[in-house]
């Protein structure tokens, strides 16, 4: 029966990719010479993924599987998949019983390369921020909706790690970060835990030069109530809390960066004008 049911799934992707042809070729008559055939095969088992004529695990084929199906030179296949792969499309093996298969998707791995296009755009600071504070801030509401007791346990040994490393405040600031990634993990969002580690990366600094222990207990202080919120259970009072939160880090980091701090006795900084120990919230 296991033989069967195999031999009925490849063929339902082979008859999917034979319908994508069709299509494709009807596109590349069409397309001009700005467009090259192997970005059409892309594009087409990009459509048929989408709409779900493929999924993951089916078959696709091997290089020359594919430059016969579509009628092209083995070169333009293998640049197609290569592409496909690159993009996380496919998986492909090699050797004996090789070739690409729809791949199963981890989108952890394309959260840096976003990250780095975002960075490379020159996105601002207070864009940045400001989508940072619409996750975060939805994450938390979810967290205290979905939290399971080991999402709970896990942000109570962050806040017990950060106890411990007041007297090292770069190792704080990574703590803090991991305390707010695994906020938005207690979401159960796949889709907003992947953005926050994308801009986590763009806007999380690596060192702290202006963190101060009063601030650091400040930071600690408001991740212990948030903690709370989200063990009671309470969406309204954690989306709140994690609101202002995030809205001071976003006052500290676009001061930062519009008005770069001097560095004083190797470790502190200027403080921007008007703002307090407790008003520098970082993480």
């Amino acid at each position: 029966m296991a033989e069967a049911k195999g031999r009925l799934i490849q063929a339902d992707a082979s008859t999917a990719l034979t319908q994508m042809n069709g299509e494709l070729t009807a596109r590349v008559m069409f397309a001009g010479r700005s467009s090259s055939l192997s970005a059409q095969i892309v594009a087409g088992v990009r459509d048929a993924l989408f709409a779900k004529k493929l999924k993951p695990g089916d078959f696709l084929g091997t290089e020359k599987d594919l430059a016969a199906r579509f009628k092209a030179s083995r070169i333009v296949a293998r640049d197609a998949l290569r592409t496909l792969e690159a993009l996380g499309i496919v998986e492909i093996r090699m050797g004996k019983g090789g070739g690409a298969r729809i791949a199963h998707g981890n989108p952890r791995l394309f959260a840096e390369a976003l990250a780095v296009q975002l960075d490379l755009t020159g996105v601002s600071a207070a864009e940045i921020m400001d989508a940072q504070r619409a996750i975060e801030t939805l994450g938390a509401e979810l967290a205290a909706e979905n939290a399971t007791d080991a999402d709970v346990a896990k942000l109570r040994r962050l806040l017990r790690e950060a106890e411990a490393a007041m007297d090292d405040l770069d190792e704080f600031t990574r703590l803090s970060r991991d305390f707010h990634l695994a906020v938005a993990e207690a979401s159960h969002n796949r889709v907003l835990i992947v953005q926050l580690i994308s801009l986590e990366h763009v806007s999380w600094p690596r060192r702290n030069v202006t963190a101060t222990p009063k601030l650091a207990r400040h930071i600690l202080d408001v991740h212990g109530k948030l903690a709370d919120l989200i063990e009671l259970h309470d969406p309204s009072g954690a989306c709140a809390l994690m609101d202002d939160h995030v809205k001071m880090i976003r006052a500290r980091r676009v001061a930062e960066h519009d008005a770069p701090t001097r560095k004083t006795n190797g470790r502190r900084a200027a403080r921007p004008h008007g703002k307090t120990d407790d008003q520098q919230t970082c993480c």
